[in-house]
């Protein structure tokens, strides 16, 4: 027979378990559902489908080559400015980028200003797969026209909301590698407009956490137009619509940015014009 006072007993931890799971999960898929709407756009059709372009169109518009840099000594560097505890070693032709005892993020900065229309490529390979993260930063210019090494702007040292959300300039970018201790095995590559680190497209995945092999990044823009391909598979494919989230981004600065636990080489990075008919 059924003690009446452990049935009760039971009945209330039953109804008391059952109303705590529920606010947890209703609290969870608020939040999910508040993330998603805020932060997560969503793309009605798969990167591949979005546009026309492809690998072998943007191929096509490669005019003038106006920067080219094999990244394999130290005099290729002499002028490139590292933000951040990042050194850079050279081995067998590769510019390798690592913070040493994983002290801090960093960001490599190519001296060169770079017109609004342009393909940039390069090639890349981890060197310790345990985790690391890597974006490519561009059009990063001053809210004036200015520098980003304007002397009047604060001192920068690769901590990513001096880059995401400053006061004096702007930038795109894109993460393309993401295997992070914080954020693991996040391997889809996004999209995001600065100043603000507005995500504004989700797109394929990149680079995969557990390679081992050279791979070759290609960045295009045109206009608006924003495309990214990783082994002539495109990941990125986005228009600024101009309204938005502001004005189209036109030229200025690319770097490379790692966080602490990465340690990739790099090399054979250039930069073309559109050909005219592309403009």
């Amino acid at each position: 027979m059924i003690n009446q006072g452990n049935w009760c007993f039971a009945k209330f931890s039953f109804m008391k378990l059952f109303k705590y799971t529920y606010i947890v999960v209703f609290s969870i898929l608020l939040s999910s559902l508040v993330f998603a709407s805020c932060n997560n756009p969503k793309n009605n059709k798969p990167i591949s489908e979005i546009s026309s372009e492809t690998y072998s169109t943007t191929e096509a518009k490669k005019g003038k080559l106006i920067y080219e840099n094999r990244l394999a000594n130290p005099n290729d560097i002499k002028n490139w400015v590292m933000e951040g505890p990042g050194v850079t070693e050279f081995n067998e032709s590769w510019m390798h980028i690592y913070s040493p005892k994983e002290k801090d993020h960093h960001v490599f900065w190519c001296p060169e200003d770079f017109p609004t229309n342009f393909i940039a490529e390069w090639e890349l390979q981890n060197q310790e797969t345990d985790a690391g993260l890597c974006i490519i930063f561009f059009s990063a210019l001053g809210n004036n026209g200015e520098s980003i090494f304007d002397p009047t702007f604060p001192k920068r040292d690769g901590t990513f909301k001096q880059y995401t959300k400053s006061k004096y300039f702007n930038n795109y970018h894109i993460s393309y590698y993401a295997n992070g201790k914080d954020t693991r095995a996040k391997e889809v590559a996004h999209l995001r407009k600065n100043s603000g680190f507005k995500k504004v497209q989700i797109g394929e995945s990149g680079i995969s956490v557990e390679s081992t092999g050279i791979h070759k990044m290609r960045l295009v823009k045109v206009g608006a137009h924003i495309t990214c391909f990783v082994d002539g598979r495109k990941i990125i494919d986005w228009t600024d619509d101009r309204e938005k989230y502001g004005p189209v981004l036109k030229g200025g600065k690319i770097a490379f940015r790692q966080m602490k636990w990465t340690h990739f080489r790099y090399r054979n990075f250039k930069v073309w014009e559109l050909n005219e008919d592309s403009n």
